[in-house]
């Protein structure tokens, strides 16, 4: 039997992640209570082979001051042989204070106060379930398709787990730099297909604008550099913890530069 710890932040995703593990098969309890975990464990291993494969228990703020005994009782399951992993769902604060906004319900820990407070509070309680978690999905620039991937990557294909979400965007520099940008890199010393009459409607997605772009000796000089440098960083990232990279690329208008450096680099990976 493959049993599976599913929790995170509130807000991150921890639900989502529930219902597809029950897609799969999963047998799916969600907030079942501290003490209830170690027996729930032994019913499952006794029933292994007959209609249940796989179980996940889901686990999150909501126990209380019970959560304090987690750390205890998962030791004890370790003791006993039980085997498990820890999926931890987590997203950046500023996301998850405007999916609570959209979705117009309270967080468990804010009580009547700020939701941004309560986030803090959760992150607090729940550390030492993310310091011992076995995958940590960031779910800041998930879609609800690519955390399904994800998911049944790891817990159906058993596929292997890649603890990084990079993304890659082009922006022009006159409407400002994208706030969650990790890297910023300025191409508007590259040619600019602006003041080419033929060329000014079309985009980097065109070809003739990709071409004219990509045909100068200093565009295949910086995206060669910044695959490598990219190349460089992301397992030092990894190493420390990152879970997200959002790489900003950007020109005057974000239609023609930016948008052939950001093809080309995605191509490049």
């Amino acid at each position: 039997m493959r049993l599976v710890i599913v929790t995170g932040l509130s807000g991150a995703g921890k639900s989502t992640a529930l219902k597809m593990l029950e897609d799969a098969r999963y047998f799916c309890v969600d907030n079942l209570p501290i003490p209830l975990v170690s027996k729930f464990v032994s019913l499952m291993a006794g029933m292994q082979g007959e209609d249940v494969q796989n179980a996940a228990i889901g686990i999150d703020a909501r126990s209380g001051r019970s959560l304090r005994e987690l750390e205890q009782v998962l030791d004890q399951l370790s003791e006993s042989g039980y085997e498990f992993e820890i999926l931890f769902l987590d997203a950046e604060d500023r996301v998850l204070v405007k999916r609570y906004k959209e979705s117009r319900r309270s967080h468990p820990l804010s009580m009547y106060g700020r939701v941004d407070e309560g986030i803090r509070q959760e992150r607090e309680k729940m550390h030492f379930l993310k310091e011992r978690a076995d995958y940590i999905i960031d779910t800041t620039h998930l879609l609800a398709r690519e955390l399904k991937k994800e998911v049944n990557r790891i817990f159906v294909d058993n596929g292997k787990f890649g603890n990084m979400v990079i993304s890659v965007l082009s922006f022009g520099f006159k409407y400002g730099i994208p706030d969650d940008a990790d890297l910023v890199f300025d191409v508007r010393f590259l040619p600019n297909p602006y003041y080419i009459d033929e060329l000014r409607p079309h985009t980097g997605m065109d070809d003739d604008v990709y071409g004219y772009v990509m045909d100068s000796p200093a565009a295949g000089e910086f995206a060669d550099k910044l695959t490598d440098m990219i190349r460089f960083l992301i397992p030092n990232y990894v190493k420390e913890g990152k879970t997200s990279l959002v790489i900003a690329i950007g020109c005057t208008g974000g239609r023609h530069r930016s948008v052939t450096q950001t093809s080309h680099t995605v191509l490049m990976f």
